[in-house]
């Protein structure tokens, strides 16, 4: 009767180690933020600035996307974003100082517009926006495309691997310097 105590004892101090260890390899639960103030260096799966508030990113990494509601305000800078960040119908949109973006920056129907001294490895996108858009200093890897905003547009200084296309932006559009391997369209051919 003993033997069959201390086999069971056995058995069961290898189950709970074959147990504990499986729980040990199991992935901690998604880090996605909803963000209404500072985020500083943190590692995030994905952020959510939600309608009318306001998000400043600090030296954030994002593995994921981040995402800005209608009315909402985003500063990111210095950040590191795996995939997009998108907006339609915000407050203002500034991406600057060394961020880097693994996708694209979309940006619809919004207000204000920066991006300037960054890094995309997909497309800027910037259409219908209502306030001023400056897209100064960049690298892009793919496309700058620049289309129906309407209280000015400033493209300076940028290295693109792909075109850069302004159409129908309603008022005054400035550049110059810009380094580009596609082709310069629209308003923008002669920058």
């Amino acid at each position: 009767m003993k033997m069959k105590a201390i086999k069971l004892v056995v058995a069961g101090a290898l189950l709970g180690t074959a147990f504990g260890g499986l729980a040990l390899a199991t992935p901690a639960a998604a880090d996605s933020r909803t963000c209404k103030g500072t985020i500083r260096s943190a590692s995030l799966d994905d952020v959510r600035v939600p309608k009318g508030a306001t998000c400043t990113l600090l030296g954030t990494r994002v593995d994921g996307n981040v995402k800005v509601g209608g009315g909402g305000t985003l500063v990111a800078r210095g950040v590191r974003v795996d995939g997009d960040i998108q907006a339609e119908g915000a407050r203002a949109v500034s991406v600057t100082a060394g961020s880097k973006v693994s996708g694209n920056i979309q940006v619809k129907d919004s207000g204000a517009v920066t991006v300037t001294s960054s890094r995309v490895d997909g497309d800027v996108q910037l259409e219908d926006n209502r306030r001023y858009v400056r897209v100064n200093g960049n690298r892009v890897d793919g496309n700058i495309q620049l289309k129906d905003n309407r209280k000015g547009l400033q493209v300076h200084r940028n290295s693109v691997d792909g075109n850069l296309e302004c159409e129908d932006n309603r008022s005054k559009v400035t550049g110059g310097k810009n380094s580009v391997r596609g082709d310069k369209e629209g308003q923008c051919r002669r920058f």
